[in-house]
């Protein structure tokens, strides 16, 4: 690596300056940026495995072990949007480092809690720090390569984001048995520290600073609104099936309609005025940005609902432990990372069509786990797992040909001064789908446990079945590409 010290790109600077790839990006750009973004996707989904001893170690009822899980999630995907603006105002690298300074001392406070509410609130900081990072990842990406190397960096953060969802249950099962120095759950949180600290010190040298050469103003307004109007919406979504749906959850999902509604006349007013709207309309005027906004919520709502019937299938339905259910999943991973890896090159070569593929394919993986849940069935030993996986592996291939392609999809027609802006929606679109998902295939999966854990894992695979090929017929309408 590289000791020259990156310069920052100067507000007065001609908007070319801010061009992607107009100069070489340094040798240790993407390892930084994409450890921070395998932290804040590992520490959504590693927390599942620690509940348990979460309880134990706490005394914590389920109410508060649920809001250890919702508070997360609420304040990453409430800060995405306005903090892809941050990045477009103050800079991406100074953004990005704030990030991931907060998210690292969170993870700590995390670790160190000595009681549950204080736990409930480092999670939530920790979420606010994760969406600080999180779409100045991908707008530094956009801004730094052009072309192949584009897409390249573009596939890497498709294979980190992957393996840090399906993973997640995996290493969180090995810290919690190996309880290194009687840390138990604490270990999943207190791993961060040495990680972020590490990419911490590299940040200055390793990431070029960049941001809109038309530098805009913050709508504080428009904050305000798109903030309440996603917590609105994602608070009943995923606290709604526990609490049996009572009227306040349908109040809350009005009032984000009502809110949003709100918010999209505000932008349009003041982009009329010459202001400088949080959500630039513009941004959906573009090529086909619309469709694949769409897409992501799509792709996230199949993806994440996915991981949770699966891993109540395996530990309810087939005995598993958490660590034997993660071992599953890395059979999941093994077909994600085989495809992810070179999916930039088969979008090379097939255009919107390489997403189109990997729904297909996603969509055959699901059809041979639900044959494979019904051989298995429930009754029997762990063995009859082994009937899940040529599905497994199929989903895993099929979904690496999609997360890469669609996202490239979505940033690479997006003007440089709207990078931020625009990374912000797409990350924000993938955390309200991952909700959507989960709330809807929930009332399909337990609505089905009548039947027995079995047949509700292949009612839920059905239904994600055809949303993948919903996806796939979705990117027909894509324009071609030139």
């Amino acid at each position: 690596m590289s000791s020259t010290r990156v310069p920052a790109v100067r507000d007065e600077r001609p908007a070319e300056a801010d061009a992607p790839g107009t100069t070489a990006a340094p040798r240790g750009l993407l390892p930084v940026v994409l450890t921070a973004t395998f932290m804040y996707a590992l520490d959504f989904f590693i927390v599942n495995v620690a509940i348990p001893s979460m309880q134990r170690g706490l005394g914590a009822g389920a109410g508060a072990i649920q809001w250890i899980m919702v508070g997360y999630s609420l304040a990453l995907a409430a800060g995405l949007i306005t903090a892809g603006r941050l990045g477009d105002i103050h800079g991406r690298r100074r953004m990005f480092a704030l990030g991931l300074g907060l998210f690292t001392a969170a993870s700590a406070a995390c670790g160190l809690a000595p009681q549950t509410d204080l736990l409930v609130a480092a999670r939530v900081a920790q979420g606010l720090a994760a969406a600080l990072m999180a779409p100045q990842v991908l707008a530094i990406i956009r801004t730094a390569y052009q072309g192949a190397a584009q897409a390249r960096a573009i596939a890497l953060y498709a294979v980190t984001m992957g393996l840090g969802a399906v993973c997640g249950q995996l290493i969180g099962g090995l810290l919690i048995k190996a309880d290194l120095f009687g840390s138990g759950w604490r270990a999943c949180f207190l791993i961060n520290l040495p990680v972020g600290l590490a990419a911490l010190a590299l940040v200055r040298r390793s990431l070029p600073e960049s941001r809109a050469a038309r530098r805009p103003r913050l709508d504080n307004t428009g904050t305000v609104l798109v903030s309440t109007s996603l917590v609105a919406l994602l608070l009943p979504l995923v606290q709604g099936r526990s609490a049996g749906w009572p009227l306040w959850t349908w109040l809350s999902l009005a009032a984000s309609v009502v809110l949003l509604l709100v918010f999209v006349a505000h932008q349009c007013r003041s982009a009329a005025r010459g202001g400088s709207p949080l959500v630039p309309p513009q941004l959906f005027r573009g090529p086909g940005f619309a469709v694949s906004a769409v897409a992501q919520v799509l792709f996230a709502s199949g993806q994440a609902s996915f991981f949770l019937v699966l891993a109540l299938y395996l530990q309810f339905g087939r005995g598993l432990d958490a660590l034997g259910s993660g071992l599953v999943f890395t059979v999941l991973a093994v077909g994600y990372f085989a495809s992810s890896r070179r999916s930039h090159l088969v979008a090379a070569r097939l255009g919107r069509h390489a997403v189109t593929l990997g729904a297909l394919g996603m969509a055959a993986g699901l059809a041979l786990l639900w044959a494979g849940a019904g051989l298995a069935g429930d009754a029997g030993g762990t063995e009859r797992v082994l009937w899940l996986l040529p599905g497994l592996v199929v989903d895993g291939v099929g979904m690496g040909l999609v997360l890469g392609p669609l996202t490239g999809d979505a940033l690479s027609r997006v003007p440089a001064e709207l990078v931020g802006a625009a990374s912000g929606v797409v990350t924000a679109l993938q955390q309200v789908g991952g909700a959507i998902g989960v709330a809807l295939l929930g009332l399909v999966f337990y609505g089905s446990l009548g039947g027995g854990y079995a047949n509700a894992f292949r009612e839920g695979v059905l239904v994600l079945a055809v949303t993948e090929l919903a996806l796939a017929g979705l990117m027909q309408l894509r324009p071609r590409e030139r």
